[in-house]
This record gives structure tokens, sequence and C-alpha cells, in this order.
């Protein structure tokens, strides 16, 4: 059966490379080191030069796996590129090249990957964003946990902090995604039969990073997200057919950055799951002027506009003291389905003083057909 579902995921990825001149995206996504997702590549890729296509390896890492290893054999490999930097030899995934022998197909391993410095791009997802602009197809790989926009939950999971991250416009821009999955029985499996890691470093993995509550968790975000796409996937083919309301998001922030930058990130993740649109406003009020705010929190606002701005969101400053109407005014103005706001950190004393300002957004809102979502 497995075999099947397999055999089915490379033809229809093979069909699309047949029948589009533009370059398609097909990602493989697991939820941790070591569930088979550059094994899985390579079979592709033996399955599709038995097809007669024209592919080649632009980049792979093996991590010494011998099973993943003995698949390179028989696959055309485009050399990497070499470098010394800061007194290190290091090897990059060569993108003249690739787009120099031009293959209809081309494998791309660690999507994550941030290039060396000098590098035509910082991150190894715009060299694929190129490779498909020049007209070739790639097969690449992630782990959930290097989604921007759950950055922030996979570190509460794991205690590690995720510093290569890939934005999550990457993953909707793939017209194919599949979830290699296992159990956490099965991933601790491999991990102890020493096909993840050498021996020497299993037992710290087991009380880190693969203790089994946090494979469960990562797991379920792994899947989820698949389950997303294919949901974004069908309302797109729906909508071609049937004339649905547009969702589009606007996230209202303040200088409360802590508050600000979950509550982008939750916006972001709903934008996501809807395929849709969204804005992040911010209201100066007349005591957050330049000459007014601290410049910690100036800092802080203008790094969480720059990660709306990297999330795909359309950013939007006004002044203005009349905080509620000029929410109401820009969420007419942009035909905005939902607005997202976050939960207020405030005294029952300020409560009972400042009610009215959610009052009057709540009264606004109940006279459109916007939603309005209270983010924790």
């Amino acid at each position: 059966m497995e075999q099947a579902k397999q055999s089915a995921s490379v033809k229809n990825f093979l069909d699309l490379v047949k029948t589009s001149r533009k370059g398609k995206l097909k990602i493989y996504l697991g939820m941790s080191a070591g569930v088979g997702k550059t094994y899985r590549m390579l079979q592709e890729a033996h399955s599709m030069l038995h097809n007669g296509i024209h592919i080649q390896i632009g980049y792979i890492e093996t991590h010494g796996r011998v099973e993943t290893h003995a698949l390179l054999s028989g696959i055309p490999i485009i050399p990497k590129r070499e470098i010394y930097y800061k007194g290190k030899h290091l090897e990059e995934m060569d993108l003249n090249a690739i787009l120099h022998v031009h293959p209809e197909v081309v494998l791309v391993d660690e999507l994550a990957h941030s290039n060396v410095e000098g590098s035509k791009n910082a991150k190894r997802w715009q060299d694929v964003f190129d490779i498909l602009a020049a007209g070739i197809s790639v097969i690449s790989a992630l782990n959930v946990q290097h989604l921007e926009s759950i950055n922030e939950a996979v570190e509460q999971i794991t205690g590690i902090a995720i510093t290569e991250r890939v934005p999550d416009s990457v993953l909707d821009a793939a017209d194919e995604i599949v979830n290699i999955d296992l159990t956490a029985d099965e991933l601790i499996a491999r991990l102890l039969a020493g096909k993840i890691y050498d021996k020497s470093k299993v037992s710290y993995a087991l009380n880190n990073f693969f203790k089994r509550e946090k494979i469960l968790q990562l797991r379920e975000l792994a899947v989820n997200e698949v389950s997303h796409h294919l949901q974004r996937k069908i309302q797109i083919e729906v909508a071609k057919n049937i004339k649905l309301r547009p969702e589009k998001f606007m996230a209202c922030i303040s200088t409360n950055f802590k508050t600000a930058k979950v509550i982008i990130r939750k916006t972001a993740r709903l934008a996501s799951y809807y395929h849709s649109p969204w804005i992040v406003l911010y209201v100066q009020k007349s005591g957050e002027s330049a000459d007014k705010i601290k410049l910690d929190l100036q800092r802080h606002l203008i790094n969480n506009l720059k990660l709306a701005t990297e999330l795909g969101a359309e950013v939007i400053r006004i002044k203005s003291d009349d905080i509620t109407s000029s929410i109401f005014q820009v969420s007419m103005e942009k035909e905005v389905t939902t607005i997202c706001i976050g939960k207020p950190h405030i005294t029952l004393f300020q409560v009972i003083m400042q009610t009215a300002v959610f009052n009057q957004l709540i009264k606004k809102l109940s006279t459109t057909e916007t939603d309005l979502i209270i983010l924790s």
C-alpha cells in the first residue's frame, strides 16, 4: 500500500513537470531529522530517471546514513561550489551551474539552509525560486520546525532556538507537499539503531530533541501543515467556479512588542491557512511620536514591522488618537474580512475606564460582515 502511494506521488509530480513549462516545486516535509525525507527524494529521482526525465542532484546531504548514501549511485550530480570562508573549506550548492546545465528536475536538500556570506542569495529557498523562475522543477525537503510562523511554538516544544527559518510563503508556492510521517516509536527505533546519528550521540538526542512527547507534538504540526496545504488547494479550485467571499485578515498592533509579535505570527498562520492576503496596521498615537517614545520600543516596533513584511503582510502606519475609528476605516477601505487584535493586559480599573474603546469597535463592526478575533 505504501509503495503504491509513493508511486502515485511520483507519477503526479511527473505529470506536472511534463505539462508545464514553468518550474514546479515539490517539498517533502517532515517532523524532524531522520524521518526519511532525503531517502524518498532519491527514490523519486531513480523513478524519474527510469521514466526518461533529465534529473540531477543540485545538493544532497546524506549525513553519513548508509542506506541514503547508497541511493546516490546512478544519479548525475552537479558539482558543488567550493569556498574558503574565514579559514574554513566549505561546499555550497552551485546555483549558476544548475542554471547552466538546466536539467528538467533538480534535487535541492536542506531548504532552510543559510548560504555563506557573499552568495547571490542569503537563503537556499531563494536559490530555489531562481531555479523555478528559469523553468527548472525542484524537489526539496524541509523540517516543520523551520517554518517562520510556528517558530516560537517549536521553541516552546523543544527548548531549542531555530535560527534557520523559511517563510510560510515558500510552502504556499509549492505545487505538491508530501508529509514523511513516522510514529514516535518508529523514529526512536531508527535513532537507537544508529540510522539518524552516530551511536555516540544517541543518548544525548533521546534526552533532548527526541523525547517522545516532543516528537508527538512536532508530528501534529507537520500533519496539520500538509492538511492545511491540501485544504488551500481545494479552496482555490472551488473558487474558480463558485464566487466566494475572499478572506482578508488585518492584524492590529501597538508598541507592546511581545504581544505584537504574537499577533503577527498568529495572523500570518491564519492568512496562510486561508491562502489570503493580510495587513498589519499600526496606529501611532500622539504620545508615540519619535521624540516621545523610548528608543528600545522604536527598535522593537521596526523589527516587528519588518517581520510582518517578511511574512508577506502589507504594512500600514497611520497617525491618530482615535484608534477605533482608524481600525474601522482601514478595514472598510481594504475590504478586510477578519480583524485580529491582542487580548488586553489591563487591570480591572482600566477595564471599567477603557471598555468603551472595545465596545465602540464591536458596535461599528456589528453593522458589517467583518469578524473580530482576540488572540491570546
